[in-house]
């Protein structure tokens, strides 16, 4: 079991605090969904954007110095899992490979990314809840949740390895200055990137790929027949 110290929890509420007025917006993303009108179409557009969002952060993680040396990135990669959902809700792996990526560089040092990493993580807490709900209202949703159920029982886990890694890696003020920085410029990344795919014309890209969600839909259907 990983255990936080004093220091790491301090630092991770720091990150709750100072990224708090945002949460609203990037949690809408899941919000919208469950709460409002259900179906496999926008359930597919979710997915579509945060694949867009998470993979190439995963990237740049990889491409960071020294990262691995302060956690398994490879423990909280999970936009594989986004891939082969909508795979198996329809899509040509090369329609995956066609996806809008947000433009996103390499990090300049472990604290900046463990801040990015923060964001990522502090999402899985609507995934079992969103997962439950589309089991619940779109019983037909036999598969294409592979992403969400990821965290299932350890979304506490792995917050809790990040604060580890911050305690193990974040030694003095300046570090942990540029762990709240990285967080901030991943809230504003995730809030430019969600907000440009509700744009009309991104949604007119969409709207061509997501056409295999419509087959997938269709499919789903006859299997309950």
């Amino acid at each position: 079991m990983v255990r936080l110290t004093v220091g790491s929890l301090q630092l991770l509420s720091r990150l709750d605090a100072e990224t708090r007025p945002h949460h609203g917006d990037i949690d809408a993303i899941w919000i919208e969904l469950i709460t409002g009108e259900l179906t496999l179409t926008k359930y597919v557009s979710r997915l579509m954007r945060v694949y867009g969002f998470e993979s190439p952060i995963e990237a740049a993680l990889a491409y960071t110095p020294k990262l691995a040396n302060v956690i398994d990135v490879r423990n909280h990669a999970r936009s594989g899992l986004i891939a082969q959902d909508l795979i198996a809700l329809g899509f040509s792996t090369s329609q995956v490979a066609q996806l809008p990526l947000c433009p996103i560089a390499p990090f300049a040092n472990p604290a900046e990314a463990l801040g990015w990493m923060y964001v990522v993580q502090r999402s899985t807490q609507l995934h079992e809840r969103t997962r439950r709900q589309l089991e619940a209202r779109l019983p037909q949703m036999t598969r294409g949740t592979a992403y969400l159920a990821s965290t299932e029982g350890r979304a506490a886990l792995l917050r809790n390895e990040l604060g580890a890694s911050l305690h193990t890696w974040v030694v003095d003020a300046q570090m942990a200055d540029q762990v709240i920085g990285g967080a901030q410029d991943a809230v504003r990344c995730a809030l430019e990137w969600f907000q440009s795919r509700r744009n009309r014309a991104s949604d007119a890209v969409d709207a061509s790929t997501t056409r295999a969600a419509g087959t997938a839909d269709s499919e789903h259907r006859d299997d309950t027949e």
